[in-house]
C-alpha cells in the first residue's frame, strides 16, 4: 500500500529548489512512497487561483516555478496521481492525460466544482454526464478518472438523494471512480464508513486527515472550534475507516491538511502523522 502527501499540505515549503528538496527529503525520510500533485501547483498559477486557494486556507506558495520532474526523481518519491479541472479537461483531455504519464502515474482527479450548485439535482445529473464523458477520453489515453468529494456533496436534493448518491449511481464504472475524502464526509455530519461501504471497489485512493481540537492559547469559552489534525491525534475512527480501504483494494493512501498543523508546520505535521500511517500499512 503507498502513503503519499497531497502537494496543497506543501504551498508554503516549497517556495525555492533548496527548500523544495530538504521539504521532499524529510517526506521520503518519514516514510512516505509518493506525492498526489496539483496542475496549479507545478505551473505558475493565476492570481485568481491564488486568491480562491489562500482564502481557503491553502496557499499555492511559488512551487509553480519548480522543476517537479526533477526535484521528485531526485527525491525518489512517485507520483500517486495528478489533481485537475474539470475544465481543463474538458478543455484538452489528451494534454492532461500526458502530462499525468510523463509523471509517471494513471490517474487524474477532478478536486470539486467552483461556482457550482450542488443543491440542484439536474445540475448534479448534468455533472456525472460531464465526469463520464471526460473520462471516456481520458480512458482513451490509458489514463483513469477520479472524482473527488468535499462536504458540499452531501446537500440533499428535491428527490431525497444526495449529490454524492448522484455521481456514485450515474457515472459509468467503467470511466469514473472516487478518491473519498473521510474527513470532508465527517465533516459534514455524515458516516464516513457508509459512504466507504456503498463505494466499495470504485474507491480506488483514501484521503486521510484526523479531526478534532486543539487548544492554543487561553480557551474564551468551554467550547474549542474543531478541524484537522496529525493522523491518531484526533477522534476520528481511523483503525475501522482504514479497515473499510482496505476491504475495498484501495491503490494508496493520501495524507491532506490545510492547516491547524503542530507548531504551524506542515512538514513536522506530516512527520507526525507518518507514524500512525507506519504502523498500518
Amino acid at each position: 500500500m503507498k502513503k503519499a502527501v497531497q502537494q496543497i499540505m506543501l504551498g508554503t515549503v516549497t517556495g525555492s529548489e533548496a527548500q523544495a528538496r530538504e521539504t521532499l527529503r524529510r517526506i521520503k525520510a518519514a516514510g512516505y512512497d509518493g506525492l498526489e500533485l496539483n496542475r496549479f501547483m507545478i505551473h505558475p498559477s493565476s492570481l485568481m487561483v491564488r486568491m480562491m486557494t489562500r482564502a481557503a486556507g491553502m496557499p499555492t506558495g511559488k512551487g509553480g516555478k519548480q522543476d517537479w520532474h526533477g526535484l521528485l526523481q531526485e527525491s525518489g518519491l512517485d507520483v500517486i496521481s495528478l489533481h485537475a479541472d474539470l475544465g481543463s479537461l474538458e478543455r484538452e483531455a489528451e494534454a492532461v492525460a500526458e502530462e499525468a504519464k510523463s509523471f509517471g502515474t494513471d490517474k487524474v482527479v477532478i478536486t470539486g466544482m467552483y461556482r457550482f450548485d450542488y443543491s440542484d439535482e439536474e445540475i448534479v445529473r448534468d455533472l456525472a454526464k460531464r465526469l463520464n464523458r471526460a473520462g471516456e477520453a481520458l480512458k482513451a489515453q490509458g489514463v483513469e478518472l477520479l472524482y473527488h468529494n468535499h462536504n458540499v456533496e452531501l446537500l440533499p436534493l428535491k428527490s431525497g438523494r444526495r449529490a454524492y448518491n448522484v455521481l456514485l449511481e450515474e457515472t459509468d464504472p467503467n470511466t469514473v471512480n472516487f478518491e473519498f475524502d473521510s474527513y470532508w464526509f465527517t465533516d459534514g455530519g455524515a458516516d464516513a464508513k457508509l459512504w466507504m461501504k456503498k463505494l466499495g471497489t470504485r474507491m480506488k485512493l483514501w484521503h486521510v486527515t484526523d479531526r478534532g481540537s486543539r487548544q492554543n492559547g487561553p480557551a474564551m469559552t468551554p467550547i474549542l472550534k474543531a478541524d484537522s489534525m496529525e493522523l491518531g491525534t484526533g477522534n476520528m475512527d481511523l483503525d475501522g475507516l482504514r479497515e473499510i480501504a482496505v476491504e475495498n483494494g484501495i491503490e494508496a493512501v493520501v495524507l491532506e491538511s490545510h492547516k491547524n498543523w503542530i507548531d504551524k508546520d506542515p512538514v513536522k505535521s506530516l512527520e507526525l502523522s507518518a507514524k500512525w500511517l507506519k504502523a498500518r500499512f
